[in-house]
């Protein structure tokens, strides 16, 4: 467990040579891709969200791609389609971008909802089905999408049951302004925008590194507190649908790799509740009367999950 610790803050120590000032977010993706995840990016352009998915696979020596979606991309662009060869004259799958270790699905909500759709089953699936042949993902097969949260003419948003599908949502934020001085520096001083980062492992070692998941204990207390908090969203009066069960499998799977992260062997409350809002906030739905008001579903899963009690540790 110590040399996967170890490991895993490698990751993040290098990828943090790139991405200043935001070590916690950069824990939190990685804590999902240890997880086996999928992980949404939500925020403003020019926050490295890309910067951050690319940096996480050169580090952890992952094979990457990147897709822009736009209005006019196709299901076939994504996972593939059947060509004919002309010298067989037989028909040949091609892979498409998805065929990959890390796939950066940036804006993913500008794809209309066919494009999303075949996207999301080949995240589920991890699997393209092209003339009732299947074909395998590589493994590991994680996406990273992004958002633009601030335009709306031309987009298509992820309807909530299939944003169900993503282990974790996160926003990156502004950096500070200490941070943001210090990217102005190492960009002036090593005199190129490209930040040059060494691999500290490769993509099976990093799947050993989300094996090491499982040999986490997690007390059956624990799991029933975890069980409390997803059951607090659906009790919620300002929630219409609160988080299904695949929220509470994605808050104890958070969980372990919170306690991977910090050398530990076992899960702890604080590992759980610190999880609760980046696995359930995207996972539930407004009553009418909140969205109206404009109410933030982060908050409201806060505040419901903080009225449950912590389990006794005796």
């Amino acid at each position: 467990m110590a040399e996967a610790s170890a490991l895993a803050h490698r990751i993040v120590d290098e990828v943090s040579r790139a991405v200043v000032g935001k070590r916690e977010v950069i824990e939190l993706i990685l804590a999902g891709l240890l997880a086996d995840g999928h992980v949404l990016m939500d925020d403003l352009p020019g926050l490295a969200k890309t910067l951050a998915a690319r940096s996480i696979a050169r580090v952890a020596g992952l094979d990457f791609s990147r897709v822009q979606f736009t209005p006019d991309v196709l299901p076939a662009d994504i996972t593939g389609a059947l060509v004919l060869d002309l010298a067989t004259r037989t028909p040949e799958f091609r892979p498409g971008p998805v065929f990959t270790h890390l796939l950066l699905a940036d804006e993913v909500n500008r794809a209309p909802a066919k494009t999303q759709a075949a996207l999301l089953e080949a995240m589920q699936e991890r699997q393209v089905t092209a003339d009732g042949i299947a074909h395998p993902l590589p493994r590991p097969f994680l996406v990273i999408a992004t958002q633009n949260p601030i335009e709306s003419e031309g987009t298509y948003p992820l309807p909530e049951a299939q944003l169900d599908r993503f282990l974790l949502r996160t926003p990156m934020g502004y950096p500070g302004e200490e941070d943001e001085i210090r990217i102005l520096a190492d960009r002036v001083e090593r005199r190129t925008d490209e930040v040059t980062l060494e691999a500290v492992c490769d993509a099976d070692t990093f799947r050993k590194l989300q094996g090491a998941l499982e040999a986490i204990h997690v007390d059956p207390r624990l799991l029933a507190y975890a069980v409390r908090l997803v059951r607090s969203t659906r009790d919620e009066s300002q929630l219409t649908v609160g988080s299904s069960p695949r929220g509470t499998l994605a808050l104890v799977k958070l969980a372990r790799a919170a306690a991977l992260l910090d050398g530990r062997d076992h899960v702890g409350p604080d590992d759980i509740r610190g999880m609760t809002v980046p696995a359930l906030a995207h996972r539930v739905v407004l009553s009418d009367e909140a969205w109206a008001r404009g109410a933030d579903p982060e908050a409201i899963v806060r505040a419901a999950t903080d009225r449950v009690p912590v389990p006794d540790p005796r």
